[in-house]
């Protein structure tokens, strides 16, 4: 009975989460017990629809998108991220990063996610009041290298440690990423397996997998304008995303969707992104998945679309991203990135 009743609180924790806090709903298809490792910390990348693993440029940050991003451009730079959603939630992070020797580079981060007051239910389905805020905890160590003067390639490493009402579980992860950059060109190719691993620790005697996924990422520059195209393809680990809809007879029963045209869409997510200078751009994107994702909810015009800007200097950057997939549930997040290598010289 104790089982049940400490799942039922997971179960209101991942879906809170998945009605929140990206344009990212369940994407992981795994267990919620992890699905937060799918949660961007770059808002640039977050502005592009969550998934942006050829997205080029010095944040620090964009290593959890893929680790073959990170480069010695980064010159001691440190990041701040924080992401508010559901009026309760609070996550944050930070992440420093700089070069190794003139064709690598390194990077460690750290961060913190609170959802907030979630109800507990025991394992009749009834609620005394009482409530919970579980906590989630990722600690990540990045490396990269340069192979030729186009072809990178990253390793990040993830520990992820989850407290939820009292009892823990402890997984170790890591990020496989490879990018080509043809800067003549303005086009990137990234490939990257995320979230290989699995549990250390669990919360009780069955096992949760990792979102584990394959993404492919394309990004080109339109011509001599400031606009980008990225296009990019996630969840190919499977062919099949089925996903609830209500149907249009009376009393609007769910029905399964599972056709091959939107089975295909669901596996991308399409942006465009205008950079006038490396000083300032401004994103878009649309993320289908997300928008079928809550057709069995009250989503509103905005489901699966995000947004975002970023202004930098010199010495800081700030970036901002907006997302909101359902109605009682928006999605903001911040970064400030300090290039400390500036601040010294």
């Amino acid at each position: 009975m104790m089982k049940l009743s400490f799942w039922r609180k997971v179960m209101s924790l991942g879906a809170a989460l998945a009605l929140s806090a990206s344009p990212l709903y369940a994407e992981g298809g795994g267990s919620s017990a992890y699905d937060f490792l799918t949660i961007p910390t770059s808002a640039h990348a977050f502005a592009l629809g969550g998934h942006a693993p050829a997205l080029i440029d010095d944040d620090v940050t964009l290593a959890d998108q893929n680790p073959a991003l990170l480069g010695p451009e980064i010159d001691r730079q440190v990041a701040f991220n924080y992401m508010m959603y559901m009026q309760s939630g609070n996550f944050a992070g930070v992440r420093y990063g700089m070069e190794a020797g003139e064709h690598g580079a390194w990077a460690v981060g750290m961060r913190y996610l609170n959802y907030g007051a979630i109800t507990r239910y025991d394992q009749d389905g009834f609620s005394d009041g009482s409530t919970f805020s579980p906590q989630d905890l990722v600690i990540e160590g990045t490396y990269s290298h340069d192979f030729t003067d186009r072809l990178r390639g990253g390793i990040n490493f993830k520990m992820a440690y989850s407290n939820y009402d009292g009892h823990s579980a402890f997984a170790l992860a890591a990020d496989l990423g490879i990018n080509y950059y043809d800067p003549d060109k303005d086009l990137s190719l990234s490939a990257v397996l995320k979230n290989a691993g699995g549990q250390l620790k669990r919360f009780y005697d069955s096992y949760d997998r990792l979102p584990i996924d394959l993404e492919f990422g394309y990004m080109q520059g339109l011509g001599s304008s400031p606009v980008s195209l990225a296009i990019t393809a996630t969840n190919l680990t499977r062919w099949r995303l089925p996903y609830y809809a209500h149907s249009n007879d009376e009393g609007g029963a769910l029905e399964l969707k599972s056709g091959f045209f939107s089975n295909f869409f669901r596996h991308l997510i399409f942006g465009l992104q205008i950079a006038p200078s490396d000083k300032f751009y401004a994103a878009l994107a649309y993320n289908y998945k997300t928008r079928t994702d809550m057709s069995t909810y009250q989503r509103n015009f905005l489901s699966g679309f995000s947004l975002g800007l970023g202004i930098r200097t010199r010495t800081f950057g700030v970036q901002v991203a907006y997302a909101m997939p359902h109605k009682a549930g928006s999605s903001l997040l911040i970064n400030l990135n300090l290039a400390i290598g500036e601040l010294l010289n």
